[in-house]
């Protein structure tokens, strides 16, 4: 995938289908303009991406800053779908106070090189937001350009949409967000060094401080599957600042079953499955010890009902 990201000086080779958006999450909303820019692409258009380095409503302070996707794990799903370019476009002052019919002209048409464009019903840009996928239609014929306005992805007759993600994922309802996501939700990182308490009881877990600003569920235990090495494993994983040992960070600690490799280093893709407990300060850490084994067989039982682990 052509990743383009800093600055705006690129130039598309030859003619393209474009999305444009935020696309935090590449939610079941986002996965259905992604969807028709895929098949419009089979024609022998170049398939584009159009986003931002950051949601534009994080620099301008009105909403919340922390967001379901990193900028890399974002980067990731998209290449997954095959999607040809990814621009992550600076929110700087060029584009902030650039005009909508200015946009069209400079960006969609010069340098990406747009012969259709695929949005949804609720897209703003420009100066003040005020283009829209109307003056998108307006403008096409007079630049070039094809314009198809999706309807919006619903789930129990309610728009999907990152800010319901967000809601239910501070619930910590992991299997409505994955459902609204289309796909599990996770945390990609290295594999750093905690306290090593639990190699010493014979319960070793790998460590990850995701990046800052991502959106974490609540503390707590989860039922999870992690993606290292080429090798899958089921596990569980304590989000959260561990009380009982003081850790002055929020982190994601997973206990691998069936894993005693020395995985530091290592890139992991951990995803969420299931709420098991909230996270607690116990006692002493022969108490954190036998819960731990106890989280440990409520994440297999959780697995094995369902046929995933034995």
């Amino acid at each position: 995938m052509k990743y383009i990201t800093k600055n705006l000086d690129f130039q598309l080779d030859k003619r393209s289908v474009v999305t444009l958006g935020k696309f935090d999450g590449v939610h079941t909303g986002h996965s259905k303009l992604i969807n028709r820019v895929m098949e419009i692409g089979k024609e022998g258009y170049e398939t584009v991406v159009f986003t931002f380095d950051v949601s534009p409503l994080v620099k301008l302070g009105t909403r919340i800053k922390r967001t379901i996707l990193t900028n890399e794990e974002r980067r990731i799903l998209l290449e997954r779908r095959g999607v040809d370019c990814l621009v992550e476009c600076p929110f700087i002052p060029e584009i902030i106070q650039m005009e909508p019919e200015d946009f069209i002209r400079e960006i969609l048409v010069k340098q990406l090189r747009a012969a259709y464009v695929v949005v949804g019903p609720d897209f703003h840009f420009g100066y003040e937001r005020k283009g829209t996928p109307q003056l998108l239609q307006e403008l096409g014929t007079r630049y070039g350009y094809e314009v198809e306005i999706l309807s919006k992805e619903t789930r129990e007759e309610r728009p999907v949409s990152s800010t319901w993600i967000r809601e239910v994922l501070q619930e910590g309802n992991i299997e409505k967000v994955n459902d609204l996501l289309g796909y599990r939700y996770f945390v990609l990182g290295e594999v750093v060094h905690g306290r090593q308490l639990g190699r010493t009881w014979g319960l070793p877990t790998i460590n990850q401080v995701p990046e800052d600003g991502k959106l974490l569920p609540p503390f707590g235990v989860y039922a999870s599957k992690t993606f290292i090495k080429g090798k899958t494993f089921y596990g569980i994983s304590n989000v959260g600042v561990k009380p009982t040992v003081e850790v002055p960070f929020a982190g994601v600690e997973t206990y691998l079953f069936d894993c005693d490799e020395d995985l530091y280093g290592e890139e992991a893709w951990v995803e969420f499955y299931h709420f098991v407990r909230p996270e607690c300060k116990f006692d002493s850490v022969e108490e954190l010890k036998a819960q731990i084994q106890r989280d440990a067989n409520a994440g297999k039982q959780y697995f094995q009902k369902r046929g995933l682990h034995s």
